[in-house]
């Protein structure tokens, strides 16, 4: 969804309120299941939400929401304190950041669609 000013906030403000209830669904169970089973449910719930369409709308100013909501969950996956830097907690579960995950997706889209750029030889 794209407004009158051509920025992406309304199509973020959409992800951001299905992003909300996958944090408050990990949050709910997390006293019942293994951080194995709550990475799951981060990819299953969360991720796949998140990258969806992130080559398009992962530029927008407006991605610092998102990238506060993702620091929460893992927090909660990792059982931190909510000031505790995720630098860490990402290395551990083995997930991208948000702006990696920008930057993979679209090299990805290169590497799948090389036909679609020009060639310099």
């Amino acid at each position: 969804m794209i407004s009158d000013t051509l920025s992406w906030k309304s199509h973020i403000d959409m992800i951001t309120l299905k992003l909300r209830q996958a944090h408050f669904t990990v949050r709910v169970v997390k006293l019942f299941l293994s951080q194995d089973t709550l990475r799951m449910m981060y990819y299953a719930n969360f991720h796949s939400i998140m990258t969806y369409g992130i080559i398009i709308w992962g530029n927008s100013s407006n991605v610092d929401r998102i990238f506060r909501l993702i620091k929460r969950i893992i927090r909660i996956i990792m059982g931190a304190r909510t000031r505790h830097s995720c630098r860490e907690l990402f290395n551990i579960l083995k997930i991208l950041p948000l702006t990696s995950q920008y930057i993979f997706s679209l090299a990805l889209f290169v590497v799948n669609n090389k036909s679609l750029f020009i060639e310099f030889s």
